[in-house]
C-alpha cells in the first residue's frame, strides 16, 4: 500500500519540533553578574567603619585606617560653606530672617524672593514689593531660616541667579553646623560613636576639600557632595559625634584631605585613580576592608537573560552581546576598562559606564555566560 504522505507530514512536523526543543533550550543564554560593595569604593567604607567601631576601635584609627599617612588636626575657626539646596524659576518662600536687602523683617513672618530678569525683589507673602535686592539676596538674623518647601536650614539663605536660568538657592552655614546636618543622613544614629565621630571628621574634610566651584556655592546637597538635610535632620547622638569633634579635619601635610567615602568596599577599597582618574592620591590608596561584612551589599548578584542584557547595554555594544573580557582591574579588583564583544565587533566600555548601564551597585562585577 503506497505511504500517505498527508499522514505522514503532521508526524515530520512534531518529530522535528521534538528534536528541535532541546537545541533551543541550549541555546538560551542567562548572564550571571556576581559583584561586590556599594559606591564607588574609595576612601573611607562606611559599613567597614561600623565594623571597627563594633570591634573596639576608636576614631582616629579608623581615619587612619583609610587615610593612611594622615593625621588630625584642628581648625582655627568654623569657616562658612555654601550648599546648593534647589535651583527654582519661580518664587522661593521663606521665613525666621531679621533682616534682608536692607529691610528689617518679622521672624514670625513669611516672604517671597520674586526673580525678575537678572534681578530678585524682596517681597511679602502676599506679593507687595518691600525692596529690589540686584543681583542677590541674603536672608538671616535668627541663627536659622526656614525654606519653603525644603526645610529649616542654620545660617542664612542666599538666593543669586543661576548660570542655566532661574536662581540657585543657597545655604550659607559654618562647617561645624553644615557637618550636623550631614551626619544622620550619611550613617545610622543608632551606630557606635566611633563611627558617627569617624563620619564627623571625614565630613567636616570632604566639605572644606571637595568643594565644586558652583555659581555661588561650593557644595550640593545630594550625593553629588554629601547629603544634607539640615537642623530637621539632626540627633542627639549625631549632634554629640559633631561637637566632640568640634572643628577637626583629616590633615596630609599640612592640607586638608580630600577625604572619600561610601557605603561598603565588597571587603577592599580601591585606589582613586582607578575610579575618578587623575594621578594618584597616596592617601587614597586602596586597603583591605575586613569589617565590611557587615554590610548587606557586600556580596551580590545579578541575572539577565541574553537579549536583555544586550540591550542594557546597547549604548556601549555591537549587536549581540558574546563576552566581556575586562582589560584592566583596580586594585580591589574594580573594573576599570574591559571590553564587550558583541556579534557586530568589539568596543572599549569603563566599568562606570558597565555599572551604570546594568543597574549595579559597584564597578567590581565578574561575568558569567551560561546557556
Amino acid at each position: 500500500m503506497p505511504l500517505d504522505r498527508r499522514k505522514l507530514l503532521p508526524l515530520c512536523l512534531c518529530l522535528t519540533a521534538l528534536a528541535a526543543a532541546p537545541s533551543a533550550a541550549r541555546a538560551a543564554v542567562t548572564w550571571i553578574i556576581q559583584g561586590h560593595g556599594f559606591g564607588h569604593g574609595v576612601g573611607m567604607s562606611q559599613y567597614g567603619a561600623y565594623g571597627y567601631a563594633r570591634h573596639g576601635r576608636g576614631y582616629r584609627f579608623i581615619l587612619g585606617h583609610y587615610y593612611g599617612g594622615t593625621t588630625i588636626g584642628t581648625l582655627g575657626s568654623s569657616p562658612v560653606v555654601r550648599v546648593l539646596l534647589e535651583q527654582a524659576r519661580g518664587d522661593i518662600g521663606f521665613s525666621g530672617a531679621t533682616a534682608a536687602c536692607g529691610k528689617a523683617l518679622s521672624p514670625t513672618r513669611d516672604y517671597q524672593v520674586h526673580p525678575v530678569g537678572s534681578t530678585l525683589q524682596l517681597r511679602t507673602s502676599g506679593g507687595r514689593g518691600l525692596a529690589d535686592c540686584g543681583g542677590e539676596l541674603r536672608a538671616g538674623g535668627t541663627g536659622s531660616v526656614r525654606v519653603t518647601g525644603l526645610g529649616v536650614y542654620a545660617g542664612s539663605l542666599v538666593i543669586s541667579p543661576s548660570d542655566g536660568g532661574g536662581v540657585n538657592v543657597v545655604n550659607a552655614v559654618g562647617v561645624d553646623q553644615y557637618v550636623k546636618g550631614v551626619i544622620a543622613n550619611e550613617s545610622p544614629p543608632s551606630w557606635p560613636m566611633a563611627e558617627l565621630r569617624a563620619q564627623a571628621v571625614a565630613s567636616r574634610s570632604f566639605a572644606l576639600s571637595g568643594q565644586v566651584g558652583g555659581a555661588g556655592f561650593d557644595l550640593y546637597s545630594d550625593t553629588r557632595s554629601q547629603v544634607y538635610r539640615g537642623v530637621e535632620s539632626q540627633t542627639a547622638r549625631t549632634d554629640l559625634a559633631a561637637n566632640s569633634t568640634r572643628g577637626q579635619v583629616v590633615i596630609y601635610r599640612g592640607r586638608i584631605a580630600e577625604t572619600f567615602f561610601s557605603a561598603c568596599s565588597g571587603g577592599h577599597t580601591e585606589s582613586v585613580q582607578n575610579v575618578f582618574g587623575g594621578p594618584p592620591i597616596p592617601y587614597l590608596v586602596g586597603v583591605p576592608d575586613p569589617y565590611d561584612y557587615y554590610c548587606p551589599l557586600q556580596n551580590w548578584t545579578l541575572r539577565f537573560s541574553g537579549p536583555a542584557i544586550s540591550a542594557k547595554l546597547g549604548a556601549y555594544l555591537k549587536g549581540l552581546l558574546r563576552r566581556v573580557l575586562v582589560t584592566q582591574h583596580g586594585v580591589s579588583p574594580r573594573i576599570v576598562w574591559a571590553r564587550l564583544y558583541g556579534t557586530g565587533g568589539v568596543t572599549r566600555v569603563s566599568g562606570e559606564q558597565l555599572e551604570i548601564a546594568l543597574g549595579a551597585y559597584s564597578t567590581w562585577m565578574s561575568f558569567r555566560r551560561v546557556g
